[in-house]
C-alpha cells in the first residue's frame, strides 16, 4: 500500500507542470508590474514631511488650527487624496465617539477616517489601511511601556509619528494614486483608508468594521500597515529586505489564507523583498487596526517592519530621520502586488455546504480524496492544493481545469489538508479555500 501511495503522489506532482503549461497562465502580469514600478518613494517622503509638520495628530488634539493638530492633518490627507485622481471617491467617514465609549476616551470627540474608493466591476471590497493619529506617552514612549511603565497620554505634546504611523498613512495615499492612475479595470472595488483613534483603542477601524458588518458589505480582505518605514531596530540590527506579516489563527483561517497568498504573490512580483509570516494576531501585548476587522469576522492581516525601535515610538522621537524610504517603498510594492492580483482574480470558491460542512469525502474506496466546490464568478479553472497535516503551508499544487470536483487517488483525507483556488483566464489566482474538518460530536 505504501508503494502505491508514493507512486500516486509523484504522478500527481508530475502532472502539475504539464497542466499549468497547457493553461498558459503567465507568472507575472505586465500591467501589475507597471503599477508596482510607478510607486514613488520621493512622493511618500514629501508627503510624510508635510504630515509630521502638523506637530501632533493626537485624536484629542486641536481641530480648529490649520497648521497643527489632528484637524489640520485630516483635512490635508483628504485634500491630497482628492488631488491624486478624479477616479477616486474621497470622503470623511465620521463617527461621534462619546466619553467612556472606549477605555481611553476621556471626552466626547468627533472622529474622522479618510476613505478613498476606487470602484470595480463587482461590489466585493479589498481594503488597505494605516492610521494617521499619533500619541505621546512621555520621553520613554513605547520603550517605557515595554519596561512596565504606566500609560500616561500627553494630549498636546509633540507627537510627529513619522513611522507610527505616518509611514502606513503615506503608503496608503501612494497606493491610492498608483491604483487610480494604473488604468486597470479591476473586478473588486478597492478602498484606501487612513483612520484615526488607533492609539485610543483601534477606534476608527472598529467603527469602520462594525458599519461594514451591519451593512453586509462584502469585504474580502484588509491589508493593514502600521509601523512599516524603519529598517534599523533599537538593538542596532538593520533589515531592509524583509517585512513581518501577522495573521490570526487558527490554521487555515481566512486571515491565514490571505497571509499565505500575500507571501506567494509578493515573491513573484517583488522577489528582492521577503515576507516573514507570523502565526500570531500581532506582536506581544500589541495590537493594530486589522484586529478590529478580525473581531467583526473579516479576513485581515497586519504588516509590521522587521526591526522596531521602541525608543522612537509614542514620543517626540518618532521623527522622519527614523524612516528609510527605500524600505517603505518595498513594503508599498508588496502590498500593491497582493492587492492587484486579488482584485483581478475571481473570488475564492466555496468549499462547504449551506450548513458549513466541508465538501470533502473518501469516495467508495475509502482511501481517495474527493473534493467538491462551488463555481466562482469569472473563473476559467481551479488549482487544488495539498499538504501533510502537520505542515503549515501548501506543499503541492495542481491546475485541474474548469471543473467543480476532483478526486485524488490513494490520498487519505486523514493524512492531508486540501484546498482549492479559482483562476481566471489570465492566470490571476484567488486565495485558497481550505477544507477544514468540523469537530466530531460524541
Amino acid at each position: 500500500m505504501r508503494k502505491v501511495f508514493v507512486i500516486a503522489v509523484v504522478t500527481l506532482i508530475g502532472i502539475t507542470t504539464g497542466v499549468r503549461a497547457q493553461f498558459g497562465a503567465p507568472d507575472v502580469d505586465a500591467r501589475i508590474s507597471k503599477l508596482i514600478a510607478s510607486i514613488s518613494e520621493s512622493r511618500m517622503e514629501q508627503r510624510l514631511r508635510t504630515l509630521v509638520g502638523f506637530g501632533t495628530r493626537n485624536t484629542l488634539s486641536d481641530t480648529a488650527s490649520e497648521a497643527r493638530g489632528v484637524g489640520a492633518a485630516r483635512q490635508w490627507i483628504l485634500d491630497e487624496m482628492k488631488r491624486s485622481s478624479p477616479t477616486l471617491q474621497v470622503s470623511f467617514d465620521t463617527h461621534q465617539i462619546a466619553k467612556g465609549a472606549y477605555q481611553r476616551m476621556t471626552r466626547d470627540v468627533e472622529l474622522r477616517n479618510i476613505v478613498a474608493v476606487l470602484p470595480g466591476r463587482s461590489p466585493r471590497r479589498i481594503y488597505v489601511s494605516g492610521h494617521y493619529d499619533t500619541i505621546n506617552l512621555g520621553a520613554l514612549g513605547q520603550a517605557g511601556l515595554n519596561a512596565g511603565g504606566a500609560l500616561n497620554i500627553a494630549e498636546n505634546a509633540d507627537a510627529p509619528g513619522a513611522d507610527d504611523d505616518g509611514s502606513g498613512t503615506v503608503l496608503v495615499m501612494e497606493l491610492a494614486r498608483a491604483f487610480a492612475e494604473s488604468g486597470i479595470d479591476f473586478d473588486a472595488t478597492l478602498v484606501f483608508t487612513a483612520v484615526a483613534g488607533e492609539e485610543y483603542g483601534l477606534i476608527g477601524a472598529r467603527e469602520e468594521a462594525r458599519a461594514a458588518k451591519a451593512a453586509k458589505v462584502p469585504v474580502q480582505a484588509i491589508f493593514n500597515n502600521d509601523i512599516v518605514g524603519g529598517s534599523t531596530g533599537g538593538d542596532g540590527i538593520v533589515d531592509g529586505a524583509t517585512i513581518r506579516l501577522y495573521s490570526e489563527g487558527p490554521e487555515d483561517s481566512p486571515s491565514r489564507s490571505l497571509a499565505i497568498f500575500t507571501q506567494r504573490v509578493a515573491a513573484r512580483y517583488v522577489p528582492s523583498h521577503r515576507i516573514r509570516l507570523m502565526a500570531l494576531r500581532d506582536r506581544f501585548n500589541r495590537g493594530g487596526d486589522h484586529t478590529a476587522w478580525n473581531l467583526e469576522g473579516f479576513p485581515a492581516v497586519g504588516f509590521r517592519e522587521s526591526r522596531e525601535n521602541y525608543s522612537k515610538q509614542h514620543n517626540a522621537n518618532d521623527t522622519i530621520e527614523g524612516v528609510s524610504f527605500a524600505y517603505l517603498g518595498q513594503n508599498a510594492r508588496v502590498n500593491a502586488a497582493a492587492m492587484a492580483v486579488l482584485a483581478l482574480a475571481p473570488p475564492p470558491p466555496a468549499v462547504t455546504t449551506d450548513r458549513g460542512a466541508p465538501r470533502l469525502d473518501r469516495r467508495a474506496s475509502g482511501y481517495d480524496a474527493h473534493l467538491q466546490w462551488t463555481a466562482s464568478a469569472g473563473a476559467a479553472g481551479y488549482r487544488i492544493f495539498w499538504r501533510e497535516a502537520w505542515a503549515p503551508d501548501w506543499q503541492h499544487e495542481m491546475f485541474v481545469g474548469n471543473v467543480t470536483e476532483y478526486t485524488l487517488p490513494h490520498m487519505n483525507i486523514d493524512d492531508w489538508v486540501f484546498g482549492v483556488a479559482a483562476v481566471d483566464s489570465d492566470g490571476h489566482e484567488s486565495t485558497v479555500s481550505a477544507y477544514v474538518a468540523a469537530p466530531a460530536n460524541y
